[in-house]
């Protein structure tokens, strides 16, 4: 009876001073960590001792990182600080419940030996108490966290699909809500995990890579399959979790899902949909604009308030001829809002941009297409306007332009405006939007019908948008 109690008693210290000997315990019968799950738990002991404030870890489907971040890290993290807040986001708020759920089962199945139990008035899925004074809280990507305090922010696959992750506006909606809503909650000292398969360069994992900031991001990335320098050690083409999938089941799931998938949520490289009509890795991007002889803004129009969904955008894309005769993107204006917002955004750019530049403008086919082309020039008084049909597939209106850019006459200026417009450039014309390429297929269309007039060669001040 005393070795019993006393082998209870190293039991009970062993798996509150480490996170490994809590998940071999806790685990179900016949399960342990792999080398990945082991490299996981590491970081996120980092976590919690302090040495790693930000932690993102990037890992495929099926890898049971969830597993280990957002059920049994939290049932420690509680062990080893009693009275701690947590908030844990998901994607959507039945996940984040789902995983509230099996977390409060593994706590009160474990009581004992992790030292506290589960408040029993406070037991609710997404939220709960425990008896030494710590708080938890679940809720889905973009709910409302007002009112809620952590010294913890765990985040767990908060992108759902592809579809969301093509989506530029769904990405900036869960940065915004990220930053302005989840990071405020965050208590002085506080320490924030990201755990997620990725989607998209820059889905919330890429720009907080990206961003960099104070206290730095500790990037723990492990593929599917080996590649040089694995983490782990292993020889390229190497498989993750050869118990669960070997090399020959993950070569199936890799002829299945296709390369792009493959690359992004297997690789953790993900990579832009590929149209393949811009061969935008042959557009050169400068730190000053060259000389221009002639100038152009093209605009697409899209007058709908941006009130729900993914609505379209107006766009006015700023090109300029060289005397040498290449081309090249100065500037682009992109906004959502209705009819008297854009034509506001039509002046306020063309007075930025000075008469020289002429205002290029879509004509849709028959009258109202003419009236609506009157009523707006007639908004422009002062500035050169030209109105220009639509006529043939968009397809087909932007490919002389992009044979420009696969022969290497086409530049960029430096500015914030470049990831949304190459981005889009790179996609077309699979990708979600194309107001972008209509606009710059109208400048080019312009310049290159001789609708604008050469003038002297001139520097055309660029404006930061």
């Amino acid at each position: 009876m005393r070795e019993a109690a006393q082998a209870e008693l190293l039991l009970r210290r062993a798996v509150r001073a480490s996170l490994a000997a809590w998940a071999r315990l806790a685990l179900p019968s016949g399960q342990v960590p792999a080398a990945h799950h082991l490299a996981l738990i590491a970081a996120l002991e980092g976590v919690a001792s302090g040495a790693t404030p930000r932690l993102l870890v990037h890992m495929p489907p099926g890898s049971a990182k969830s597993t280990y971040a957002s059920i049994l890290f939290p049932a420690w993290w509680f062990a080893q600080r009693p009275q701690s807040a947590v908030i844990a986001a998901c994607h959507t708020l039945g996940l984040a419940e789902h995983f509230g759920r099996q977390l409060r089962a593994l706590i009160a199945e474990h009581a004992t030996r992790l030292g506290y139990a589960l408040q029993p008035d406070d037991r609710a899925a997404r939220r709960f108490a425990t008896s030494t004074g710590g708080r938890y809280f679940a809720t889905g990507v973009r709910g409302p966290v007002v009112g809620r305090r952590a010294d913890l922010i765990l985040i767990d696959d908060p992108i759902r699909s592809q579809a969301e992750a093509d989506s530029r506006a769904r990405r900036d909606e869960l940065w915004d809500w990220y930053r302005s809503d989840l990071l405020t909650r965050l208590k002085p000292g506080g320490r924030v995990v990201l755990v997620m398969t990725r989607w998209h360069p820059d889905d919330l994992g890429g720009r907080l890579a990206d961003a960099g900031g104070d206290p730095p991001w500790q990037v723990l990335r492990l593929p599917a399959v080996a590649e040089e320098g694995d983490p782990l050690g292993r020889v390229p083409g190497a498989p993750l979790w050869p118990e669960w999938e070997d090399g020959v089941a993950l070569a199936a799931k890799r002829a299945a899902v296709g390369e792009r998938a493959w690359a992004a949520l297997y690789q953790q490289r993900p990579r832009l949909r590929r149209g393949g009509m811009f061969a935008t890795a042959r557009i050169a991007v400068l730190d000053v604009a060259p000389p221009v002889v002639q100038v152009v803004r093209g605009w697409d129009l899209a007058a709908t308030a941006a009130t729900s969904g993914d609505p379209d955008w107006t766009a006015g894309v700023k090109l300029g001829r060289t005397a040498d005769g290449t081309w090249v993107v100065l500037d682009v204006a992109r906004m959502r809002g209705g009819p008297g917002e854009v034509e506001r955004a039509l002046a306020s750019h063309a007075a930025a941009d000075g008469v020289p530049v002429l205002v290029g403008l879509p004509q849709d086919p028959g009258q109202a297409g003419r009236a609506q082309l009157s009523y707006l020039t007639r908004q422009l008084a002062g500035f050169r306007v030209k109105g220009s049909p639509e006529t043939g597939s968009k397809e087909t209106r932007a490919m002389p332009v992009a044979s420009q850019v696969e022969a290497g006459n086409v530049s960029v200026v430096r500015g914030a405006w470049n990831q949304a417009f190459l981005e889009e450039l790179e996609a077309f014309p699979l990708g979600a939007k194309d107001d972008q390429v209509d606009a710059l297929a109208r400048a080019f269309m312009l310049l290159t019908e001789g609708a604008v007039a050469p003038a002297r060669r001139v520097a055309v001040p660029v404006l930061a948008r």
